[in-house]
């Protein structure tokens, strides 16, 4: 796929050019501020821009905030957020701007090229990938919520896994269930969430935007 590379340290973003390339991408662009993300992605349209959070000219948030405003402009394109900060106000921005093609990983917590290709790749399909530290970051900060409160323990486990990304399938594997099972849980959810009928795919986003409400 077509990449937008945005981080300020030269020698990583040269590595990630070059292992990026190696996993058949093309980086059409790499760049060192938000900026000249900004510029970058208006100009060569990519699949997916990747982005550090803490950048220049602020060195504070500005690789997030430039891939929120970019979403606003561009709601198809997928964003990864590679970062060892968790950002709590953009990235609840970020993930209420529809969550689908959206991740947000921590880079000391990837193990390999593998998995980093595999995030980049359900991005473009248009899922969401949530490295758990950060919603675990994310949810110790929020507020109580009467409706995520009515959820039984079970439920929010699921609710959690589906924040990460993860199909019934995969919730099922992790949670040595039937897949069945949490299909009858996720159902629930819904509910308690009053989750009007729609598709189950626009209701799962609607339930993790719950989920990362404060």
């Amino acid at each position: 796929m077509r990449l937008v590379l945005a981080e300020d340290s030269v020698l990583l973003r040269e590595g990630l050019i070059r292992l990026l390339e190696e996993a058949g991408h093309d980086v059409v662009a790499a760049v060192g501020d938000a900026p000249s993300l900004i510029t970058a992605v208006e100009e060569f349209q990519p699949d997916v821009a990747i982005t550090d959070v803490r950048m220049p000219p602020d060195f504070t948030d500005d690789g997030l905030r430039a891939v929120v405003a970019l979403r606003r402009r561009y709601p198809g394109l997928g964003v990864l957020v590679l970062s060892q900060y968790v950002e709590e106000v953009y990235a609840r921005e970020l993930l209420a701007d529809g969550a689908a093609g959206v991740g947000y990983l921590l880079k000391d917590r990837i193990q390999d090229l593998d998995s980093l290709d595999d995030a980049l790749t359900q991005i473009n399909q248009g899922s969401s990938v949530i490295d758990p530290e950060v919603v675990s970051q994310i949810m110790s900060r929020r507020r109580p919520n009467d409706q995520l409160a009515r959820l039984s323990n079970r439920e929010q486990e699921v609710l959690a896994l589906m924040a990460q990304g993860c199909t019934n399938h995969a919730i099922a594997t992790k949670l040595v269930v039937s897949e069945g099972a949490v299909e009858k849980h996720v159902a629930s959810v819904f509910t308690k969430l009053d989750l009007a009928a729609s598709p189950d795919e626009n209701r799962r986003v609607l339930a993790v935007l719950a989920y990362f409400q404060r």
